[in-house]
């Protein structure tokens, strides 16, 4: 996937990881990109910023979803890579109540279909097309303290991993990034506030910036690797759960037990 001259949406760009995303699209020579986020103060700033186009759009509600896809269809004639990235985090089990685990479902994994149900259509007509949905390390190992972030990140790499299988003979490209901590407001805030959550993900490996995830990217999709690790180590960790999940697990709880606050 070379994303010069490429037609770009990326979801959640208002901040974070869509942001650098739309940044290091623009730098690398994209047509254009389409910078989404529900905040359209904060997606128009990056818009100017790269000379992109801003668009203010839920991503938990399919209608909107649709209408931004039909809008760049309209104008540009393409989509040649739609990133969904939008996601969000709770620090909680499975105690928290049943509408925020509709919501953090609804963005974290509903979103990823909207968008794909959206888009493929398109997609399948021109016989060419990507889908790099951003999903976590959590989608593949786990994040105590968090069951919602869990559960959903495993099913956003599952989704992924059928997108591939079904359009992958078909002209559509499918990558799935998933990173351990990043520093975004996604980590930072709840660290801040002593998440049990957070503080496994940053003693599980390097904080890394934004803009190193960017990085990751783009070497993922010039290489049209479905799953793009910016912590290569998470590629280790996820073959010792498939080799001895038992064992894993034990050395996870080890890792809470060693992260949690002590009491005074």
């Amino acid at each position: 996937m070379k994303v010069e001259n490429a037609v770009v949406v990326v979801t959640g760009a208002g901040s974070g990881i869509g942001a650098a995303l739309a940044r290091r699209f623009a730098a690398d020579g994209a047509a254009t990109v389409i910078v989404s986020d529900r905040d359209g103060t904060a997606a128009q700033q990056v818009a100017d910023e790269i000379g992109g186009t801003a668009d203010t759009t839920d991503v938990t509600d399919e209608a909107a979803v649709t209408a931004l896809v039909d809008r760049v269809l309209a104008e540009y004639g393409r989509i040649d890579l739609f990133c969904s990235n939008a996601g969000v985090f709770t620090g909680g089990g499975v105690e928290v109540e049943t509408d925020v685990w509709q919501q953090v479902f609804a963005v974290n994994v509903l979103a990823h279909v909207y968008a794909a149900r959206a888009v493929t259509p398109s997609m399948l007509a021109r016989g060419s097309g990507y889908l790099l949905n951003v999903a976590s390390a959590a989608g593949l190992l786990t994040t105590p303290g968090d069951a919602p972030y869990t559960v959903t990140k495993h099913g956003a790499v599952g989704l992924a991993e059928w997108l591939a299988v079904t359009y992958g003979d078909r002209g559509i490209g499918v990558s799935v990034v998933c990173p351990l901590g990043v520093s975004t407001p996604l980590l930072l805030n709840p660290l801040e506030e002593g998440s049990a959550a957070a503080s496994v993900v940053a003693a599980s490996g390097e904080v890394i910036s934004p803009e190193d995830v960017a990085q990751s990217v783009v070497e993922g999709l010039a290489e049209e690797r479905f799953l793009i690790l910016p912590h290569p180590e998470v590629g280790a960790y996820w073959a010792q759960k498939a080799a001895d999940p038992g064992r894993w697990l034990s050395g996870v709880r080890r890792l809470v037990t060693k992260t949690a606050p002590q009491e005074r």
